[in-house]
């Protein structure tokens, strides 16, 4: 029987390398700790947001009452007037990028953009000069995208401005997590006693592992299915993993993830019409769903693959509603790490 100390041991097959990596990097790390305050203490405000893996349940739910309160105030207030965040981004995005430039700009700060391709890392510019570089100009916000899982801990103590993770490698997107986290809370009303399933490439996707780490920190029940390549049995020490069509009439709240080729080191020989039949969301799926169940996908879609066309914009769909929910968890976010704890605060019981 593979234990949850075999899983984290060493000499793990190399398929599920990086599944195991981030969650060792998570269980062994001085946040688990953290993760694990007292009843009642409260959180430090963060500095940095490197990763979900190890914010506790009452952090987690004090940023998403930032970011509600963000979306419902009217009140002209600018937190961020005269600071600048930098959006460093060494990989293609368009929902990160711009709602984190968004999100800068209706907190007052100035945003300065970096794209890798056409940069002096192409004659030969080492990352941590860019970052130092950039920060040098008077960043005090870098919000970082980058293909490598371990980036953001090698620049780290080398850096003095404050590091948001925009997604990193196949390790974590902590402000993805936060996003979905808020766009379930604002239809239930609560996170724990939820079941979510998670649906695809989860081998390969940072917005599954920082979501299992927040749901399952905030009481969430998680269940798996997809190709059986990249749902790995380790994943049982987080939930069970079930056909599709066992699993679509017990969810709550059903994740779908896209296949991630660009991230294969081999071609999977995945038919999308085949694909779609066996694990996608087909109009028979969507009609077993709970009453009150939402569809969840962190985008970019790939229509009639992981979701049919026309199911993008049904009524269960909350898809465009993440895309809303990320400029005001990611304005939680850039306001906590350069302010700390908010002035202006509502209190949420975290359920």
């Amino acid at each position: 029987m593979l234990t949850f100390e075999r899983f984290l041991s060493e000499d793990l097959c190399q398929d599920n390398f990086l599944i195991a990596g981030a969650i060792r990097s998570f269980f062994f790390s001085p946040w688990y700790s953290f993760a694990r305050l007292p009843v009642g203490k409260e959180p430090e405000p963060l500095r940095h947001l490197l990763k979900i893996g190890g914010m506790s349940a009452a952090a987690i739910h004090r940023t998403l009452d930032r970011a509600q309160w963000w979306k419902e105030t009217t009140t002209e207030y600018r937190p961020l007037k005269g600071k600048t965040v930098a959006n460093l981004f060494f990989e293609p995005s368009t929902r990160t990028q711009l709602s984190f430039a968004l999100a800068a700009q209706r907190l007052g700060a100035h945003v300065l953009y970096f794209q890798s391709e056409g940069s002096s890392l192409a004659k030969g510019e080492s990352l941590l000069d860019t970052v130092q570089t950039i920060e040098a100009m008077g960043a005090d916000v870098l919000v970082i995208r980058h293909q490598s899982n371990d980036v953001l801990p090698q620049i780290l103590p080398d850096v003095s401005s404050a590091i948001v993770n925009a997604g990193t490698g196949t390790s974590e997107h902590p402000t993805q997590a936060l996003l979905d986290l808020l766009t379930i809370r604002q239809h239930f009303g609560q996170l724990s006693g939820l079941t979510v399933g998670i649906v695809g490439d989860v081998l390969h996707s940072r917005v599954a592992m920082s979501n299992i780490l927040a749901l399952r920190e905030c009481g969430a029940k998680l269940v798996f299915s997809g190709p059986t390549a990249l749902v790995p049995v380790e994943l049982t020490q987080f939930g069970a993993i079930l056909p599709i069509d066992d699993l679509i009439d017990q969810v709550d709240v059903l994740m779908l993830l896209r296949i991630q080729l660009e991230r294969h080191g081999q071609n999977l020989n995945l038919d999308p019409s085949q694909y779609h039949r066996a694990y996608g969301l087909t109009d028979h799926r969507v009609n077993r769903l709970k009453d009150e169940a939402i569809i969840l996908h962190p985008g970019p879609v790939n229509r009639g693959v992981e979701i049919a066309s026309h199911l993008v914009t049904h009524p269960k769909s909350r898809i465009l509603t993440q895309v809303n929910n990320g400029v005001y968890a990611r304005m939680a976010v850039l306001e906590e790490v350069v302010q700390g704890q908010p002035t202006l605060h509502l209190s949420h019981q975290a359920s």
